[in-house]
């Protein structure tokens, strides 16, 4: 199941928010979530890059099992 919010039902959820929160708190806030944004996308790029590695490490290893 999906769910879409229509533009009313994401300004009651902004209106909690700034009732929660607090004007002064919305800043710290926002700035707090675009951190942990940020940090989320370097860790996927970072896992990318050492997963790309590991494929090139293990395609440049000679294979010892057509032997058997």
């Amino acid at each position: 199941m999906f769910l879409f919010l229509d533009p009313p039902e994401i300004v009651l959820i902004l209106v909690v928010v700034l009732v929660l929160f607090g004007g002064s708190q919305l800043p710290k806030l926002a700035k707090n979530l675009g951190k942990a944004q940020k940090e989320f996308k370097d860790g996927l790029s970072e896992g990318q890059k050492e997963a790309a590695a590991k494929a090139a490490e293990e395609a440049s290893k000679p294979s010892g099992d057509s032997a058997s």
